[in-house]
């Protein structure tokens, strides 16, 4: 796929350097909102969550050959195990902040797992290993991804739908009206302009409203007429800001994994309860490498290669966990954005990763940012998280799917429903109790469903990448088959 017929800027150096700073700023806004949620869930600390971001990204496109445009945040996989291992209110005498460092080495111990399932490809080859990932896995998965985060946008701007409505409406505009720059910056304009509306309308027309905690705290929001409803800026965060220091160390000794884990039990029982999750989480990773592939129409699963994506992922969560960051992972919410601009360049997203860089170094901008209206972030969402949905919309019908098969029909809609129906499944285990997410249930539903199920018609095809971006072939089957499109006889 190529700049030619696409539309596609491949090398973004042709915009010139403020223009390739600019989209890679924005690549930062887009995954600032959900990547500091995760330290703000489990107790972690967000200049640390942001600096092992940018290094975790940094370190995926050096093992991936720079090839890959993927940005790795936060990942939200691991929230059940953080949560068994170190809950905020402690266990066992101790309390979160001194249980941190046990489930960071469990999370450590589990990206371990990428590592050897990238030497397993490496060692028995590619197709093999793909034979369990057809479109009619990955497609279905993909497509469950995007909308598994629909109630999360949906959430956000539920704390003030005008606020949404002119992020997403500013996006919309930008996107399909705008001319030049403008036209591939359509999520920082909608940030740009939804904030700045939010201040004018926080000064002039903002009432400071109290909301009691389960706990019996009260936290405070500036609100649109003093409306419950349409909370605009957190009174909290505001004195954050104002109290934050303009230079600081990302990095607290106090969360890293050495020095910090004593506990031989408890290191033992940690690891057990996390590791399993990353079989989950690997499988999460194929289809977000393949959403990705879609999206610029080359085969990263060929080249670079799924072992070096792999090996890039683990990597990146096992530097983050050692010192005191959550697991990373490739990021939807960046997927999007390569959607919605069309600008592919992998440079890009290294600016990005460094601008996240920047600003683990300065608490004072992290505050700030983190400012942004929980509205704001939901308009943006609202966009890229259908966009995720439609890659893998796009994966299935051009891969030329079959659904009149009833095998395919079953596996796509184990995975739909599993995905968007089931809550975190709890797996008993001896003493512990392993913790799968819907999304992990349901992609082991669909790998096992494809692989027992009769009349498999796709294989891996390694050398001709194709402008769905993982490349398969429909074979003839032991009836007979046509081409692609031919039903069966």
């Amino acid at each position: 796929m190529n700049e030619k017929n696409t539309g596609a800027i491949t090398d973004a150096r042709s915009l010139g350097i403020p223009k390739m700073l600019i989209l890679g700023i924005q690549h930062t806004f887009a995954m600032f909102g959900a990547t500091v949620l995760v330290p703000l869930l489990t107790g972690l600390d967000v200049s640390t969550t942001l600096l092992m971001a940018g290094l975790g990204t940094l370190l995926f496109h050096l093992i991936t050959k720079g090839k890959v445009p993927a940005f790795l945040g936060s990942s939200f996989a691991f929230l059940g195990g953080y949560a068994a291992v170190a809950p905020a209110a402690g266990k066992d005498g101790m309390t979160q902040a001194e249980l941190l460092p046990y489930a960071c080495l469990g999370v450590a111990c589990a990206g371990l797992l990428y590592l050897v399932l990238a030497a397993i490809i490496k060692v028995v080859g590619i197709s093999r290993v793909m034979k369990f990932f057809p479109p009619i896995v990955t497609g279905p998965i993909i497509i469950a991804i995007g909308l598994s985060l629909a109630g999360s946008a949906v959430n956000n701007c539920q704390t003030c739908w005008p606020v949404a409505i002119l992020a997403l409406l500013t996006i919309v505009i930008f996107n399909i009206w705008g001319k030049g720059m403008a036209k591939i910056i359509p999520i920082l304009l909608g940030i740009l302009v939804s904030v700045a509306v939010s201040i004018v309308l926080a000064v002039t027309c903002g009432q400071t409203v109290d909301f009691p905690q389960a706990d019996g705290s009260i936290q405070q929001y500036i609100c649109l007429f003093g409306d419950a409803n349409m909370k605009l800026f957190s009174v909290e965060k505001i004195t954050a800001l104002q109290n934050a220091a303009w230079i600081g160390f990302p990095i607290n000794s106090h969360e890293i994994v050495f020095g910090n884990v004593g506990n031989t039990s408890l290191a033992i029982s940690s690891i057990i309860a996390i590791m399993p999750i990353a079989l989950a989480t690997m499988m999460e990773h194929i289809g977000d490498i393949s959403a990705i592939s879609a999206t610029v129409g080359k085969n990263f699963i060929k080249e670079p290669g799924l072992h070096r994506t792999l090996l890039g992922d683990g990597l990146a969560t096992i530097l983050a966990s050692l010192f005191g960051g959550p697991a990373n992972t490739t990021y939807g919410e960046n997927t999007g954005v390569l959607v919605l601009t069309k600008v592919h360049d992998p440079k890009v997203i290294r600016i990005a990763a460094c601008v996240a860089i920047l600003l683990s170094m300065s608490p004072k901008v992290a505050e700030c940012i983190s400012l942004l209206p929980d509205a704001v972030i939901g308009g943006i969402s609202f966009v890229l998280y259908g966009m995720i949905s439609a890659i893998g919309v796009r994966n299935v019908v051009e891969n030329h799917v079959d659904f009149a098969k009833s095998r395919n029909s079953i596996v796509a809609a184990v995975i739909l429903v599993s995905a968007l129906g089931l809550g975190t499944v709890a797996i008993p285990l001896g003493g512990i109790t392993i913790e799968l997410t819907a999304l992990a249930v349901a992609s082991i539903a669909g790998i096992v469903l494809n692989a027992v199920l009769p009349g498999k018609d796709y294989v891996f095809d390694e050398e001709v990448p194709q402008e769905t971006g993982v490349s398969f072939e429909i074979h003839d089957s032991v009836h007979g088959k046509q081409g692609a499109g031919d039903e069966e006889e």
